[in-house]
């Protein structure tokens, strides 16, 4: 069955590496970020901060993900924090409307590992403040899988399991 699986999340949630690890599962899918879609847009227009404040923008996230998923892969893996309510109901609903099957993924993780996350590999800390005070949230009236991931709980180390006897 064809689908478009949204991997949303915070900044640093891990959207990318389940979006890594899917398509190690299910190599015939293509991973999609639509990031690229905004660094292309930038290349006519100055950087206002957001591309996901540009119309345009989101009007080509859709049929972006509408032509690569129709045309060369059954499944669509998209990585990418949606974080505003009207711009997530606007592309997963756009998507929807077009007919396309939609498992939104919500990753929930706590804000210590956010932080942590973020301070390891950005090194402008202002950027890392935009990040954590721009957090995705899962959306009112979008149903999403919610899952739980990193927190400190999953950090611990775990014993091995006994051996076989």
């Amino acid at each position: 069955m064809p689908v478009i699986i949204w991997i949303n999340g915070g900044f640093g949630a891990g959207k990318t590496t389940l979006a890594q690890e899917l398509h190690r599962r299910l190599p015939d899918a293509v991973v999609y970020d639509p990031e690229d879609v905004g660094i292309m847009l930038w290349k006519w227009m100055p950087p206002n901060g957001d591309f996901q404040h540009l119309p345009s923008w989101r009007e080509l996230v859709v049929a972006t993900a509408l032509s690569l998923r129709r045309h060369h892969a059954d499944t669509l893996i998209v990585p990418m924090s949606l974080i505003r309510d009207p711009y997530r109901a606007e592309i997963l609903g756009g998507l929807a409307d077009a007919g396309e099957q939609v498992l939104h993924v919500f990753l929930e993780t706590d804000a210590g590992i956010l932080r942590e996350r973020l301070n390891a590999r950005v090194t402008d800390p202002k950027y890392t403040e935009w990040c954590i005070a721009h957090q995705a949230q899962p959306g009112k009236g979008i149903p999403a899988v919610w899952v739980r991931c990193g927190s400190a709980a999953s950090r611990r180390p775990q014993a091995p399991p006994p051996a076989p006897t």
